[in-house]
């Protein structure tokens, strides 16, 4: 079947019973609140309005934005400020890895608003935050979230030339459902930029993540996973789409467990190593984990 299965147009603005958002902090959600706060850094967490902020901070896990919290791109789906940003915090990448070292992170993800207004998308800054992170903390991994630096590989190559362990570019969509999605960007250059960014540096995992219930289609779906295998894309992340504000665009369907199982059995069985899908999965949640699950799958492997 090539289409999949259609929601009710009734139930369209309503949750279904599996997508249950764990509210209530606990653990370590105080702690990492402060340490946020206190070091004046912003976190995607809050930025974009994440469903499982309250379970990731409880295990004193953030993922932090940097180069401020404001995008120069209005895609329709997401909840991040768009408009002209402050210029950037020369000592941010500092306070990133103070709060790495605080936190006692083993795996620190990092991301940034896109900086089109920037000659180098603040490529300098995302490269120097890997390395303060990692003279704070000289025990974790580093996965950089990055935007599409508008094709400049220069710019690309300064972030891979830092050293982070794994480079995350979202394509978020299919390629026919861009101009809707993401009229600034490019799903070609979306996945040039991962392929570069693997033939920089041939050690670097490369990853990428996806939205369902937009309005694809099963083929399509099929399609990019495809492309993520023929450009030597080691994870993806599969999650449902929810709709930030009644700004933002329409959620077309809920997709059930069930699929996103089907998905993730399809994903690997085409030949990507480790694919997280979930109604609640998003790209940087868990994202040790996703890392860990590569690791074994390639282990297994040789």
């Amino acid at each position: 079947m090539d289409k999949l299965r259609k929601t009710p147009e009734a139930t369209v603005s309503r949750l279904p019973p599996w997508i249950r958002v764990r509210l209530a902090g606990h653990g370590r959600f105080e702690e990492t609140r402060r340490t946020i706060s206190e070091l004046r850094l912003h976190s995607v967490c809050e930025e974009a309005r994440c469903p499982n902020l309250s379970h990731c901070w409880g295990r004193g896990v953030a993922t932090f934005m940097i180069l401020g919290d404001v995008c120069t791109r209005g895609c329709r789906f997401c909840a991040v400020s768009k408009g002209k940003p402050l210029p950037p915090d020369q000592n941010e990448p500092v306070r990133v890895g103070e709060a790495a070292e605080r936190l006692g992170l083993r795996h620190v993800v990092v991301t940034s608003v896109d900086r089109d207004d920037l000659s180098d998308g603040g490529s300098e800054i995302i490269a120097r935050t890997t390395i303060e992170v990692r003279r704070r903390n000289p025990g974790c991994t580093v996965e950089l979230l990055v935007p599409d630096f508008l094709g400049d590989e220069k710019a690309i190559r300064t972030v891979v030339e830092s050293a982070p362990e794994i480079l995350n570019h979202n394509l978020e969509t299919v390629p026919r459902l861009y101009p809707r999605v993401r009229p600034k960007a490019s799903y070609k250059g979306s996945l040039r930029l991962l392929q570069l960014a693997k033939e920089l540096r041939p050690d670097i995992v490369t990853k990428t993540g996806i939205m369902v219930g937009l309005g694809e289609t099963r083929r399509e779906l099929v399609a990019l996973m495809e492309d993520v295998v023929a450009h030597g894309i080691e994870i993806l992340t599969i999650g449902q789409y929810l709709r930030p504000t009644r700004d933002h665009l329409p959620v077309a369907r809920y997709v059930p467990p069930e699929e996103f199982d089907e998905l993730k059995e399809i994903g690997e069985a085409l030949g990507i190593g480790h694919v997280e899908a979930g109604p609640l999965v998003r790209s940087s949640y868990q994202a040790d984990a996703q890392f860990d699950a590569l690791q074994k799958h390639t282990s297994l492997r040789t």
